[in-house]
């Protein structure tokens, strides 16, 4: 697929099918993930991959959306600040390093034939406790990953004029 038609077609699915996620995809989902560009190339980050399967109670204690537990797999990113790059200013970069890794494991997704949904808005410190996390590891961003139920979407965004200053 070409790349800008790839962007187009992503979109946040909320509505997926039962059917399992061969193992093959996802595998390539995290190949994208390895590969993602981090700051001076730390790669300071976790992906974690949860099988839904008997686990939907727990996990809905992450984000308590129905849809969310539906996908079969979960993806989650998260940052582990100490081993990250930070800028003479003291910027932290383990929270972009984390963002950029979510992007290429939904674009990869999607490429796949697989249906994705950002989730910003789930309960750190459940996260922390369903996922067992180490202290220095913090949760970033959640995904479903599944094969989406058939639905329209339309997909919109500002005029580039809105968004663009040329200097």
């Amino acid at each position: 697929m070409e790349y800008l038609d790839l962007i187009k077609q992503r979109h946040s699915v909320r509505a997926y099918k039962s059917d399992p996620v061969e193992q093959e995809k996802i595998d390539k989902i995290l190949e994208a993930a390895r590969l993602a560009p981090t700051a001076a190339n730390r790669q300071a980050f976790k992906v974690f991959v949860i099988h839904t399967a008997g686990r939907e109670q727990e996990l809905k204690k992450i984000y308590s959306r129905d849809w969310f537990v539906k996908a079969p797999v979960i993806i989650g990113i998260c940052s582990i600040p100490d081993k990250a790059w930070v800028r003479r200013d003291g910027k932290n970069y383990c929270d972009i390093d984390a963002a950029i890794v979510m992007d290429h494991i939904i674009l990869a997704a999607t490429d796949l034939g697989l249906g994705t949904c950002w989730i910003g808005a789930f309960d750190p410190d459940a996260a922390k406790k369903v996922l067992n996390l180490d202290k220095g590891i913090e949760p970033v961003a959640f995904t479903p990953l599944g094969y989406p139920e058939p639905h329209n979407f339309n997909k919109i965004r500002k005029n580039l004029d809105e968004l663009v200053e040329v200097k």
